[in-house]
């Protein structure tokens, strides 16, 4: 499909194609190693291709290579050897078990038998990691030179208990923007007002501001906006059997309308922009 809008989304979490050796490696079964899955994220925001906008999926998945972190954030727990120096082996991310090659999955469940070679886990960054945000990168630039403006959606979910502090009702929809530092606070309220009008109890930044894409992808001043989705996975999936509900095609539907509007929000908005010049 041809790129006719500024948006680039990425679901960068829900790949489901699993290595035979990294089954043969884990001590967990083949449930409970997909519990860290954004369960068919990729699916849900399928339609925005065909709205004009480019979207990149991982196909690994998140426990095996986390995208979503620095290339190196790395537990020297895991491995058989010393790591590089330049290593990040101190991030809050890495101490919870969640670092590039993650140590938990979701529930605080051990994915490895033993320790890894040093060697397997660079491989996987040079080979995966290194590639996927290289290509990331271009599709972004792309869209840059393009519109003369990006806007990164980066696609996720959450588990169906997240609750936001103070308060006891879950929230639907996150919408992150690192408290404004990665998108124009315009557009992440508009974000927030489309979803609100499609039935939606949407939140901001709390308890998910944006993760590393997030953070390194949005520079606002310069055109670069990056906004985070989190979507409650109580509405579209069954966390127990990992199954669609009832729910998933009314949400998919919702999301393409939203993506829609929030598109059409920035075109009128550069419309102005231009006139404004003139």
């Amino acid at each position: 499909m041809q790129q006719t809008e500024p948006f680039v989304f990425n679901s960068p979490h829900s790949g489901r194609i699993y290595p035979a050796g990294f089954l043969q490696m884990s001590r967990l079964d083949r449930m409970a190693i997909r519990r860290s899955e954004d369960f068919f994220v990729d699916e849900l925001f399928a339609r925005v291709v065909h709205l004009g906008a480019p979207m990149q999926v991982a196909q690994f998945p998140r426990s095996w290579l986390d995208v979503n972190r620095e290339p190196y954030e790395l537990d020297p727990r895991m491995f058989d050897g010393p790591l590089p120096a330049f290593a990040n082996i101190g991030s809050l991310r890495v101490a919870g078990g969640l670092g590039t090659i993650p140590r938990l999955v979701a529930e605080n469940m051990e994915i490895y038998r033993g320790r890894l070679s040093v060697e397997e886990g660079l491989s996987r960054i040079e080979g995966v990691y290194r590639p996927y945000h290289a290509s990331l990168r271009r599709i972004i630039a792309q869209t840059h030179v393009q519109f003369g403006k990006a806007i990164l959606i980066d696609c996720h979910s959450m588990p169906a208990s997240v609750r936001v502090a103070g308060g006891n009702r879950r929230p639907d929809i996150i919408i992150g923007d690192r408290y404004g530092a990665s998108a124009d606070h315009d557009l992440s309220y508009a974000a927030v007002s489309i979803l609100s009008g499609l039935g939606y109890h949407v939140v901001r930044n709390k308890p998910y501001a944006g993760g590393f894409i997030t953070e390194h992808y949005g520079r606002p001043a310069r055109g670069l906006h990056a906004l985070q989705i989190e979507i409650n996975r109580g509405l579209y999936v069954d966390e127990e059997r990992l199954e669609k509900t009832s729910g998933f095609e009314p949400l998919k539907a919702d999301l393409s309308e939203f993506a829609g509007d929030l598109m059409a929000y920035v075109r009128e908005t550069l419309s102005k922009d231009r006139l404004a010049a003139e």
